[in-house]
């Protein structure tokens, strides 16, 4: 133990070190004339960054020390800071706050080519019966289950991501003009030989980490109550819960976490990130190689960051439960405007449109000892975490466990209206097609389709209401 809490002193040391490089850089270009009138400010940016409000005082300290590793920038092996090495050797970001910016969403690359960005990561495969193995997917047999676009010195890259976006537009009542921009991903230079030629391509952006604690305190039995896989009240939603894979026992649980709740766990959920997106091996998944397949032996036999001092891997549980307690516990902030009147007759057209059919504005969650913060809390997420058929436009073609390829899990809104304070940009829906409410919106289908005509029919001044309705959530 006192090993470990010496190697969070050093994390801690290298914080405060980054967050103060951060101020200054930030100083620095808000005083840049490309700046025309003054930014967000930090508070609005930071706003995801907080702790639950009836966090004990005892606790603050694991709170601080996992938003240390969530922050934690992560070094290839060998190297001296053996408590931050075993990044790779393939990966797609080097910390978890480069994908989810300010603990907000992730951005798309831009249609430029640049692929700098690390906030958006391709899921592959390929058509199969994977969905009844523990992946829950058919992987594409060289590249695996998802894409790394970064490797460590002396290997290539998987490959590179190319955007590009097919535009049209729509009118709506009242004459309203919409471009809607459809995106189309290529995969070029691959490092480790062609893709199989019927790969399917799933880009997802890093969600928000807000209020994840709570989406797992929601009972089992009050999402299940709101399922009805067969339509059988004839209303034409039909939500489904996901059943995916538990590694620890052996046995598939309702699926909470991911686009397509592909994930029972938030431990879990942060344990495969680590794993496929960063690489670190760790208790629950514990392959220093990452992701990488039987088909890149150089990558299977590069250098990994396992030593005693994380017992025997690049993350120790210790590191793992640290983190774990800071993704449970950041806090959603509160709502705003919530007495106008234009977004309170948004929120009446809210339930009167059907949006509130799948996002289930309100839930109770359970009650957990070891959670005394987030037990028996009146939320407001409006999720109800089950799968729905979106239609072909939002399609993936990617079945992941129950989830065909076209159904995604109820994003959760809440923080709906803060997200370009946080990151600068408003890229909504799962791979950030979408840069209004308004888009986001339209792109809806399947089970939404109704829904989204009600919405297209409604006068220009119900429109905005619904859009500040949804700006203040």
């Amino acid at each position: 133990m006192a090993r470990f809490a010496l190697s969070l002193t050093g994390w801690l040391s290298l914080w405060l070190a980054l967050c103060t490089s951060q101020a200054a850089m930030a100083v620095a270009a808000n005083s840049d004339r490309a700046q025309p009138g003054p930014p967000f400010s930090a508070a609005e940016q930071q706003v995801f960054m907080h702790a639950v409000a009836d966090l004990p005082f005892e606790q603050r300290m694991d709170f601080v020390l996992g938003r240390a590793i969530f922050e934690k920038l992560w070094v290839s092996s060998p190297s001296s800071t053996t408590a931050s090495d075993g990044l790779g050797p393939l990966y797609n970001a080097r910390s978890c706050l480069q994908c989810h910016v300010n603990n907000g969403r992730g951005l798309p690359p831009d249609e430029q080519g640049s692929s700098n960005r690390n906030g958006i990561l391709v899921r592959l495969g390929i058509p199969g019966d994977g969905q009844h193995t523990p992946s829950g997917v058919t992987p594409e047999p060289t590249y695996g289950t998802q894409l790394q676009t970064f490797a460590v010195a002396g290997l290539p890259a998987e490959a590179r991501i190319n955007l590009e976006y097919a535009r049209h537009t729509q009118t709506l009542n009242g004459g309203e003009h919409v471009e809607l921009q459809q995106p189309i991903y290529r995969l070029t230079q691959p490092g480790y030989g062609p893709f199989h030629p019927d790969t399917r391509l799933s880009p997802r952006l890093a969600p928000a980490m807000i209020g994840l604690g709570l989406l797992e305190l929601i009972p089992e039995t009050d999402i299940l109550a709101l399922a009805d896989p067969d339509d059988r009240n004839a209303d034409g939603i039909s939500g489904r819960p996901n059943r995916v894979f538990h590694p620890d026992h052996k046995e598939r649980q309702l699926g909470r976490f991911g686009w397509k709740a592909g994930q029972p766990t938030l431990q879990l959920q942060n344990a495969s990130a680590l794993n496929t997106d960063i690489g670190i091996a760790n208790p629950d998944y514990p392959f220093p190689g990452g992701d990488c397949t039987s088909a890149q032996p150089n990558c299977l036999n590069a250098p990994n960051g396992n030593t005693d001092t994380q017992d025997g891997l690049e993350a120790s549980a210790q590191m793992m439960a640290v983190l774990l307690f800071y993704t449970r516990h950041l806090a959603v902030p509160p709502r705003r405007n919530t007495h106008h009147a234009e977004v309170q007759a948004g929120e009446q057209l809210f339930a009167r449109l059907g949006c509130s059919q799948c996002h289930t504005p309100s839930h109770t969650t359970g009650v957990a000892p070891d959670r005394p913060a987030l037990s028996n809390r009146v939320i407001w997420p409006y999720t109800d975490l089950l799968l729905h058929d979106m239609g072909e436009g939002l399609a993936d073609r990617r079945p992941e466990f129950a989830a065909n390829g076209r159904e995604w899990r109820t994003p959760p809104l809440w923080g709906l209206g803060r997200h370009h304070a946080v990151t600068g940009e408003r890229a909504l829906l799962h791979d950030g097609r979408a840069r209004t409410l308004t888009e986001a919106i339209l792109w809806h289908g399947g089970e939404a389709e109704s829904a989204r005509e009600r919405f297209r029919q409604l006068p220009p001044q119900q429109r905005k209401q619904l859009i500040s309705f949804l700006e203040s959530l």
